[in-house]
């Protein structure tokens, strides 16, 4: 996942929870000063009714989601929560995020982004190759393909996908010129859903200087590499260059909603899951969080009246998306979140909110009962994927829990390595854009690369960039992988020329042919790693997970780890 990590996935029926609409204090807003703020719609109100009553309490709509009720609204009444929140035709209001500024704290945080990228800030190492060689030239380094049987041996002769599946990637974009993403991805389709936020409210960068007008980047770029990774493992095609991905004959479909620095806000999200649902997309890859919070919680007193009704207004504008997307037959999927944590367990949360909306306003330490939520994982009818590394162990960083998790794959785990030192090979190769390897310095002047994480791999004057990261974020899109196998392997046709299967079915299937994998002995695990400072020396961190459950479903693997071979010849 991005940043510390992606959410986890929980089974509250949010369709059902009663959550009053808040019309108590709201954050203080200089008069006549304009504010933006995210309204939800009741359910079952006519749209001219919670326009008429966004008008009334003096807001203006900037952009409306009417399939799920949600509205990015401007106003310059400081009262607009409270009275938004008394007003038929609304649950209530909350201040819009993506206007604001990222607090002093946050910002060494995500400087620190010491997951996914882990020992960028030291010179790393490559291991021997591992696995064996295959059809693609970088196939032998694959080790989580053959962890889960999406090799020319194995899935490919059964099943390389169809390119009537359409997978939608919901990330912070996907380098659609790669040349090991290019023969897969859908143009037409794709969409972005975001705005740049160049500066925040202090002035200082975000996502940096805008490239194009508006302020909005065409749907076939990738200023972060989060997505084109993401997209890459999930249907990189097999074309004798590079490497392939789960399901190489599929179609990849750009939903960005992610910023460039990696925020996934409110409206982007459900727009993008609106969108999936409405244009046929057939499973979709969610490897990230909605910001500010890391959990959403109704009611906890750490928090604020106004900070506790956006939490509630949060939930049920996600899980309204959640629900709408999956009726309309996606297959969702997200990752478990790189926080090393037991999501059935309460939690110190130090994080939130990472994206401040007025002056001042940091993150704050809370205690998080296992009732909170982090979105969209621990949506209704989401898929959550813990991460492996190549023993199949359950990898250090990533987040587990009985009842939350649902399957495993590979994620990478750098340091499941024999002496426990970090080694590149442990992580997850896929694509990754040419212009930021060149921008951020890591090529030659004759393009070869100059850092241990980044591989080159030419066929005739066409080369192609890969690089290694690991995290949850990269579990999730082999699962993504195998759910679109499914669909192109017993999906029927849809009205729109497509395949399309009901997502039970794809989840039932995902579920019933992973290969069901026990909790350590004793249930206690114990991960040992030697991590290189950058004067040379190594610091030793141990940490110990305990894992709940049976072989066929505990807090690790859930049900087990994904198998596409499996899946494609029942």
């Amino acid at each position: 996942m991005r940043r510390v990590v992606l959410a986890a996935t929980g089974v509250v029926t949010l369709t059902t929870l009663a959550l009053p609409a808040y019309a108590g204090p709201t954050k203080p807003q200089a008069t006549g000063q304009a504010a933006e703020y995210v309204v939800l719609y009741e359910k079952g109100a006519s749209l001219e009714k919670a326009r008429a009553a966004i008008k009334a309490a003096g807001g203006t709509i900037l952009r409306e989601n009417t399939a799920i009720g949600v509205a990015t609204v401007r106003t310059a009444n400081a009262r607009f929560v409270a009275e938004a929140g008394r007003r038929d035709g609304l649950v209530g209001a909350a201040a819009n995020r993506t206007i604001g500024q990222v607090p002093k704290t946050v910002r060494v945080a995500r400087a620190q982004e010491n997951v996914e990228k882990e020992g960028r800030g030291v010179t790393g190492r490559r291991g021997p190759a591992r696995g064996e060689k295959g059809s693609e030239p970088l196939s032998h380094l694959q080790w989580d393909m053959k962890q889960i049987g999406a090799t020319d041996k194995g899935s490919y002769k059964v099943e390389k996908g169809d390119k009537r599946v359409l997978v939608g990637v919901i990330d912070t974009g996907i380098d659609g010129s790669h040349p090991d993403i290019a023969p897969n991805f859908n143009r037409k389709l794709s969409r972005n859903f975001t705005v740049d936020i160049p500066v925040d409210a202090n002035g200082d960068e975000v996502d940096g200087p805008c490239e194009y007008d508006g302020c909005v980047d065409p749907p076939d770029v990738d200023h972060n590499d989060h997505g084109t990774h993401v997209a890459s493992t999930i249907a990189s095609p097999l074309n004798g260059l590079g490497m392939a991905g789960v399901a190489p004959k599929v179609s990849l479909v750009n939903l960005r909603a992610g910023q460039d620095s990696g925020y996934f806000f409110l409206q982007p999200t459900v727009d993008a899951l609106t969108y999936a649902a409405d244009n046929g997309i057939d499973v979709v890859n969610m490897s990230f969080y909605v910001d500010p919070w890391l959990f959403y919680c109704t009611d906890n007193p750490a928090d604020p009246p106004a900070d506790q009704a956006e939490q509630r207004i949060t939930i049920q504008a996600v899980q309204r998306a959640l629900d709408y997307a999956r009726s309309k037959g996606v297959t969702l999927v997200a990752a478990a979140g790189n926080q090393a944590a037991d999501y059935t367990k309460p939690y110190i949360d130090t994080t939130s909110p990472n994206f401040a909306s007025e002056p001042g306003e940091t993150p704050r330490t809370r205690e998080i009962p296992p009732s909170c939520l982090s979105l969209p994982a621990e949506g209704k009818g989401v898929i959550p994927v813990s991460a492996t590394g190549p023993s199949k162990r359950k990898s250090y960083y990533s987040s587990f829990g009985n009842g939350y998790i649902a399957v495993a794959a590979p994620g990478g785990d750098k340091y499941d390595t024999a002496d426990r030192k970090l080694d590149d090979n442990a992580g997850i190769w896929a694509a990754y854009p040419e212009s930021l390897a060149r921008a951020r310095g890591e090529l030659n002047p004759d393009g070869t690369p100059n850092v241990p994480y980044i591989l080159r791999s030419c066929k005739g004057n066409t080369c192609a960039y890969y690089q290694s990261i690991q995290g949850t974020s990269m579990a999730a899109p082999h699962v993504t992988g195998v759910a679109a196998l499914i669909v192109s392997k017993y999906g029927h046709k849809d009205r729109r020329g497509g395949l399309t299967l009901d997502p039970r079915i794809t989840e039932s299937i995902l579920r019933s042919t992973a290969v069901e994998t026990a909790c350590p002995p004793g249930g206690d695990y114990t991960y040992e790693r030697f991590v290189r400072q950058s004067d040379g020396s190594y610091t030793r961190v141990v940490d110990t997970h305990t894992c709940e459950g049976s072989k066929k479903n505990n807090g690790f693997y859930g049900n087990g780890i994904v198998n596409a071979l499996n899946a494609v010849r029942r």
